[in-house]
């Protein structure tokens, strides 16, 4: 009982540890944006302050970042931040090579060992893994290792799960790709790491949109035949952040909405073009109607919520797809009859006519705020 608290408070100082590395870096950020701005205003002079106090307040944010970088290996340079984007990509490739590495080396001695050996790799190879998050967890404090070590952790999984299908002749599932979203989630939530999060996503994605085809009768492998099957898993991933609170994980809400709002987007975008596609037992032309004015309406409400609430990353979404939109139905209207230079001519006109209009809507969102 007593170490079953120990390792709970233990888990809960790495998540705290984890926010507070978070909420370091945006302070870090927050410090450079006051620098540049403190010496815009003094280089115009509408702020002066003395020596004294400017020596002090250089100090005190000197001290506060060499702080934050000893205790959370925080990014306190440009140079740190690419760099560490650097590190983000290079983990994530390392991480695809160490698992086609796992599935070639299980493929090569799988015939010439035994079923019970067979079984403890299968059932250890996950859980050496995640020891070694573990422990690349507690020595260091930036998570690249431990983000490659998840991969590689979730890689097997996904293998050693098919391999035990082999093994017993289990006939395939799509319940499969619950067990995987949930080990990727686990991880992710464990050890805060975005790349398992939307490994996670994906697997549940996949499962509720397979699980909803087979609700139509649809065989499981077929789900992707319907991109309505899609529409529902967006939305329950789009509003799990408005259900579930994520006061531990501050970046997790924005990947569910984004990633939940782009999977509606894109089968709305497929269906406005592909009417055969949807389970509705009507006309095709009118079924791609129909999701053309849907996916304007979805469009204009992802940028209206994004704006709203400040979720930046879903305005973008909802203009690119705006403007996808809006450019496919000029490519059905016109490209069969009209000249091609007048059809660009008319794309780059309207593109004009897009911008006028944004601007519009910034300087009255600009002209509200300052209200």
């Amino acid at each position: 009982m007593d170490e079953s608290i120990a390792q709970t408070s233990t888990k809960r100082a790495e998540s705290r540890e984890a926010r507070d590395r978070t909420v370091a870096q945006h302070r870090v950020d927050r410090i450079h944006a006051f620098q540049a701005e403190l010496a815009q205003l003094q280089g115009e002079g509408l702020l002066a302050l003395s020596v004294e106090q400017h020596q002090r307040l250089t100090d005190h944010h000197t001290q506060l970042m060499r702080t934050f970088e000893e205790q959370f290996d925080v990014d306190t340079t440009a140079g740190q931040k690419q760099l560490s984007l650097g590190l983000r990509i290079v983990s994530f490739l390392g991480a695809l090579a160490f698992a086609a590495s796992v599935l070639f080396f299980f493929y090569r001695i799988w015939g010439l060992i035994s079923t019970p050996v067979q079984l403890v790799i299968l059932i250890g190879a996950p859980l050496v893994a995640v020891v070694g998050m573990e422990w690349t967890k507690r020595q260091e404090q930036s998570p690249y290792f431990t983000s490659l070590i998840g991969l590689v952790a979730f890689a097997a999984c996904v293998i050693n799960l098919n391999l035990f299908g082999s093994i017993f002749n289990i006939t395939p599932s799509h319940n499969a790709f619950l067990v995987w979203g949930a080990f990727a989630l686990l991880l992710a939530y464990s050890y805060d790491l975005k790349l398992l999060l939307v490994a996670g996503m994906i697997c549940v994605l996949t499962y509720l949109s397979a699980t909803m085809g087979t609700w139509r009768g649809l065989y499981w492998l077929s789900f992707g035949e319907r991109p309505e099957n899609f529409i529902p898993a967006g939305f329950m991933l789009f509003f799990i952040p408005a259900v579930i609170p994520h006061q531990h994980y501050r970046d997790f809400p924005r990947y569910y909405r984004l990633f939940g709002m782009l999977t509606v987007l894109l089968a709305v975008l497929i269906l406005s073009h592909w009417g055969e596609g949807s389970y509705l037992r009507i006309a095709a032309h009118h079924i791609e109607t129909g999701y053309q004015l849907l996916g304007f309406v979805l469009a204009g409400l992802s940028m209206w919520i994004g704006i709203r609430w400040g979720w930046p990353a879903l305005t973008h979404l909802g203009s690119t797809f705006f403007v996808i939109d809006l450019y496919t139905k000029f490519y059905d209207w016109w490209w069969e009859w009209m000249p091609k230079y007048l059809f660009f001519l008319t794309l780059g006109l309207m593109a004009i006519l897009l911008m006028v209009i944004f601007k519009r809507l910034r300087a009255q969102l600009t002209k509200d705020a300052l209200a």
